[in-house]
């Protein structure tokens, strides 16, 4: 890194829910756990581990505008439907070295925030999830 300004600002982040813009976002994470054993060597004393398996967690942070994420998510829950969906991420940070947009795979949200306000507070909802498959559209490199 060259200069402090090439650090990218979420203030240029974007994000699309199957497709459609989620304009009233405020922040959008995405993480990758590895699920581990603990595996003993003979003829050493630190423990090992051995990956078994990944697990896809998230969130996103939405301003309460509309009731969009109750209609897209808690109308089929309140069906007993799973339904699953693709999120994309764009972080276009104009001072960066380029853009990167990720897409996560079968996005499925774990509840529904069906009320949440207090007054003198903005509105604000969290909306996490698990998913199981990502792919990079764009990626930076200097």
């Amino acid at each position: 890194m060259d200069r402090a300004n090439r650090v990218m600002s979420g203030t240029w982040g974007e994000l699309w829910l199957d497709g459609e813009k989620v304009a009233d976002v405020y922040k959008f994470q995405a993480k990758r756990t590895a699920n581990k054993e603990k595996i003993a060597l003979c003829g050493q004393m630190a423990t090992d581990t051995k990956t078994m398996s990944t697990e896809g967690t998230g969130s996103l942070g939405i301003y309460k505008t509309t009731s969009y994420m109750n209609i897209k998510v808690g109308d089929a829950l309140e069906k007993g439907q799973d339904p699953r969906f693709t999120l994309m991420g764009k972080l276009n940070d104009p001072d960066a070295y380029g853009a990167e947009r990720v897409a996560i795979y079968n996005v499925s949200f774990d509840d529904e925030t069906v009320a949440d306000w207090e007054a003198g507070n903005i509105g604000k909802m969290e909306c996490p999830f698990t998913w199981t498959s990502r792919e990079f559209l764009d990626t930076v490199e200097v």
